[in-house]
């Protein structure tokens, strides 16, 4: 960039594809490190931590950076594939810097860091902090105008001070976008204090979306630090299996002390997962499939599947089974699978199209059948039926993936080749 190069605000970067000279791919920017400097000198910016194809989170200098422009960083080719360790001295301008209080140097006033803009230097590879954007007064949805303003970093004191009950919501705004699996290795790799911020700045839902996709010990750390009411509104956002498996967990009295904080309808699900051995079908099933009763059409199949919420892996088919509807079911008569419900006229009773020659699988059977199962039959979900013929639940694909692959397989960097620099 030449001298005059405009300033680029933080939150604009999250997320941004990284590419090398030719165009491929790198990765993502997943957040950038800078140095503090002693006085009120603007911090110089190191680099860029960027999560690359494999879900490594590496450290790019900013030297190797060619060109930050609208939506796309540009590096060298050259990367250096070591997993990005911080350093005592640098500091993570979107998992640390924002939503600090910080002070306006001239009226002592406090105010909240929104965000924080880079420039490039004139005439020089070398960026630092330009600009702070910060909100006068308490954070809170509602900004009126003339609450915010942009000053320059000397005109704020307080960065380099551990910080207190720092909030998250604009890192959780930055981070918006992101799936639940890439927004639970962001949180993954945040300190202990600053996970504990952010997690708890995410709605009920969204923070059950991220703890299924965290390793265990993350998992069961976040929720020890939540308020037990709502530890337990977060567990019953969360899948039934997935519940089952972070509350198996924890100790018994802490474990029995959430269940009766939930809903007992909720809490019931739960404790009938928990019963089943961990590695058998009735342990990785979920219990809230798609049932419908046998005089349900193709057209309230559809609607059904067309549910926002629903895993791609349960909308793939639905369950018929006579009353009642909820888990464990009537007598189970069969799986109607998603691409016969688009062959047929909206009008069609979904009981005559039901594949009856699916052998359902019982509750215990072991994971290894399990695995054959869906390899032999090409599902990616299946059913699960007790001896009396009722629906307890359905198997998905990625449940069976969860158990197969090692423990530590979220936090393991998978090597694959073509990766500039690997």
């Amino acid at each position: 960039m030449a001298a005059g190069a405009p300033r680029i605000f933080v939150s604009h970067l999250a997320g941004t594809a990284v590419f090398d000279p030719v165009g491929d791919q790198v990765g993502r920017v997943s957040d950038l490190v800078a140095m503090l400097r002693v006085g009120r000198r603007p911090p110089r910016l190191l680099g860029m931590v960027v999560e690359v194809l494999s879900r490594r989170r590496v450290f790019v200098p900013m030297t190797r950076i060619t060109g930050v422009e609208s939506g796309q960083v540009i590096t060298t080719g050259v990367v250096n594939m070591r997993r990005f360790e911080q350093r005592p001295t640098e500091r993570l301008v979107l998992g640390e810097l924002l939503d600090r209080r910080v002070t306006l140097v001239e009226t002592g006033e406090e105010v909240t860091v929104l965000d924080i803009a880079i420039q490039q230097l004139p005439a020089r590879r070398d960026w630092e902090i330009d600009r702070v954007f910060v909100r006068r007064g308490k954070g809170g949805a509602l900004r009126r105008k003339g609450e915010t303003l942009t000053v320059e970093w000397s005109a704020v004191t307080g960065f380099s001070l551990e910080e207190h009950g720092q909030g998250a919501e604009n890192l959780v705004a930055t981070f918006e976008k992101l799936r639940p699996a890439d927004l639970a290795n962001a949180l993954h790799h945040l300190s202990p204090k600053r996970r504990a911020e952010v997690a708890a700045a995410l709605d009920d839902d969204r923070l059950a979306d991220v703890l299924e996709e965290l390793p265990e010990d993350d998992q069961v750390e976040i929720l020890g630090k939540l308020k037990e009411e709502r530890a337990a509104d977060v567990l019953e956002a969360m899948d039934p299996d997935d519940a089952a498996d972070l509350l198996n967990e924890l100790p018994e009295d802490e474990k029995e002390r959430f269940l009766t904080l939930m809903q007992p309808d909720e809490a019931a699900d739960v404790r009938r997962l928990m019963s089943y051995e961990e590695r058998t079908a009735g342990g990785l099933m979920t219990t809230e499939p798609i049932v419908l009763r046998p005089d349900a059409t193709v057209a309230d199949a559809l609607a059904r599947v067309r549910q926002q919420d629903l895993s791609p892996a349960l909308a793939a088919q639905v369950y018929v089974c006579r009353p009642p509807d909820e888990t464990p079911t009537g007598k189970y008569l069969g799986t109607v699978h998603f691409q016969r419900l688009l062959r047929d006229p909206p009008f069609t009773l979904v009981s005559s199209l039901v594949d009856s020659d699916l052998p359902p699988l019982g509750p215990d059977t072991a994971l290894p059948a399990v695995t054959s199962y869906f390899a032999a039959y090409n599902l990616v979900a299946a059913p699960v039926v007790d001896e009396s013929g009722s629906l307890l639940g359905a198997v998905t694909v990625d449940d069976v993936l969860d158990h197969l692959l090692p423990e530590d397989w979220r936090e393991t960097e998978f090597h694959e080749e073509g990766v500039s620099g690997g």
